[in-house]
């Protein structure tokens, strides 16, 4: 057995949660209460006690906790047409929200609810014979993602070091924005997260935005719509956990095959086909035509431009109809294209996975139904220009110290079951001067503004 957890946290975990469970009983033959559908042959694959555990009635269960610090989306979900898929005690939230910010999601409201996720996160590993490791559904910008995120994260990597930690996260978008702090939350936990995550999926609002509107012909995409692109991309990347090819690919070995070094582990994450149900008819979708499209731009869940790097690793996974010749062929064919460059330690870079099970299509979804289907994971330096556009709007934000108070202030915690150290925005003052302000924290004086008190 091969098992995995699967936890969603906040309010855009719990909404990916919902799009990626929807496409994983269409693809084992579920139904919307987890029972198996009549005539449904795959339900009963050896990989399927991956993501779902079974009871003594025949029901299957997913292996998977929602977690939010306010009830709505949460509760969206309990009245929902998968309500009775899910555990009930595996659905929890709280009474306030961390009103997007870090300090209340890892410092105070979020700390009160650790202890119980992390009781049902043993309970859900107990029941496991031989558990891979965890995935972890949240966003960078939010309150809850960001901060509870990073506590349970951390809480993770204590309890369960030896096992996988992979996450897919939202990334702040470079011009759409929920919050006004999502720069302050996101190099939070990011800072918080390196050391903890072995590896970390980055989807983008806008660039899926752009994908929906540009390729899929979606006038006015919804978050179900964005969901339910990444939920395609997140099956492709768990199929070979859950089904039989010709070149499976282990939960271990994303991190072997990806992560050059520890702190490295951002890989940019890309698929194809990208077609509309109109545009389906007209499209040869070979499996080099497929390779090629996920080197583009218009491709990728982030926007960069990869173009502007260099690759030090890539992982291809194939779905549906694909033979082992067909993918070699594509990709001794990508190597020959001088656009496409890796560093000069790493000169091959390629890992293949072909899983035999084609991808499922949500009744009514915009992705046309294909026998074929590819997820490109390549680690590249050009996602360093996504983490500049977030460094650059952190300074300036921090460089006029706004909402310093609420935000930062409050990272500065409990030292030895102590108060809280409270420090001013507008100086260098502190409570108690045994213990150093980080350097996060540090402000300058506003000279100009005292001599004008004084005058």
């Amino acid at each position: 057995m091969r098992e995995v957890i699967s936890i969603h946290v906040g309010q855009a975990g719990v909404q990916i949660g919902n799009a990626c469970w929807e496409l994983y009983t269409l693809e084992h033959g579920l139904g919307a209460d987890g029972r198996i559908i009549d005539g449904a042959q795959s339900a009963h694959d050896s990989g399927f006690s991956t993501f779902f555990s079974e009871t003594g009635s025949g029901k299957y269960v997913p292996r998977s906790i929602y977690v939010d610090l306010e009830p709505g989306a949460i509760d969206d979900v309990k009245t929902g047409t998968y309500r009775s898929l899910f555990h009930p005690e595996t659905m929890i939230s709280g009474k306030e929200d961390a009103a997007n910010n870090y300090a209340r999601g890892h410092y105070t409201v979020g700390k009160e609810l650790i202890d119980p996720v992390m009781d049902k996160v043993r309970r859900l590993a107990d029941n496991c014979t031989g558990l891979q490791g965890f995935f972890v559904f949240h966003s960078f910008g939010g309150g809850t993602g960001s901060g509870f995120g990073a506590l349970l994260l951390e809480r993770l990597s204590t309890d369960y070091g030896k096992k996988s930690k992979l996450e897919f996260c939202v990334y702040p978008a470079p011009q759409l924005s929920s919050s006004v702090v999502e720069p302050y939350n996101s190099v939070l936990t990011t800072h918080t997260t390196l050391e903890h995550s072995d590896c970390s999926f980055m989807v983008d609002n806008e660039a899926i935005y752009d994908i929906c509107k540009k390729s899929l012909n979606v006038a006015h995409p919804s978050f179900t719509n964005l969901n339910r692109l990444i939920a395609q991309v997140v099956s492709s990347i768990t199929a070979s956990l859950r089904f039989d090819g010709s070149l499976n690919v282990d939960l271990n070995e994303f991190q072997t095959n990806l992560v050059p070094f520890p702190r490295i582990h951002f890989p940019l994450a890309t698929f194809a086909p990208l077609l509309s149900a109109e545009k389906v008819t007209h499209e040869q979708n070979s499996v080099l035509d497929m390779t090629y499209s996920c080197f583009e731009q218009g491709n990728q869940m982030v926007k960069c431009d990869p173009k502007e790097g260099k690759y030090m690793a890539c992982c291809l996974l194939y779905r549906g109809d694909v033979g082992p010749k067909e993918a070699q062929a594509a990709v001794a064919s990508i190597k020959t294209k001088k656009t496409i460059q890796f560093v000069d330690w790493c000169p091959t870079g390629f890992k293949l996975g072909i899983c035999n099970e084609p991808a499922a299509n949500v009744p009514g979804g915009d992705l046309a139904k294909t026998s074929r289907s590819l997820c490109m994971l390549s680690n590249t330096t050009a996602i360093s220009n996504a983490w500049s556009r977030l460094d650059y709007k952190f300074d300036l934000l921090y460089s006029k110290r706004a909402f310093v108070t609420g935000t930062l202030v409050r990272v500065w915690k409990k030292v030895n079951s102590q108060k809280l150290v409270r420090i001013s925005p507008l100086s260098k003052r502190t409570t108690r001067k045994s213990e150093p302000i980080p350097p996060m924290l540090k402000t300058r004086p506003n000279t100009k503004r005292a001599s004008e008190n004084r005058g």
